[in-house]
């Protein structure tokens, strides 16, 4: 199977940029056991700052997909959406390789 990746770029609304990161660092804590997540990271950039990006890869599209139907997921995702500005921005990615990518 081939590896998936994607950036998510997440806009909080003003002022709730804190509450979205810690929303999706209990979303990384659920994603730590889950089937066929390699990585998991939440980012917050300087130049934004109302703006989460989240960076993903998964051993497959379909480990993604079962992940959001996980125990508590649900609710997390409910828990995100009055802090959103507007929908997430997905960019899908093909890992090929690098420092920490296992292959």
């Amino acid at each position: 199977m081939d590896k998936i990746g994607y950036y998510v770029k997440f806009r909080a609304r003003t002022g709730q940029r804190d509450a979205l990161v810690k929303i999706l660092l209990q979303a990384a804590e659920l994603t730590q056991d889950a089937p066929g997540c390699e990585l998991y990271i939440v980012n917050t950039t300087p130049s934004e700052d109302d703006v989460v990006w989240v960076t993903e890869i998964w051993s497959s599209a379909a480990d993604h997909t079962a992940s959001l139907s996980a125990p508590g997921a649900k609710e997390l995702i409910g828990q995100a959406l009055p802090l959103l500005a507007g929908p997430p921005e997905r960019i899908d990615l093909h890992p090929t390789g690098g420092v920490g990518l296992h292959t």
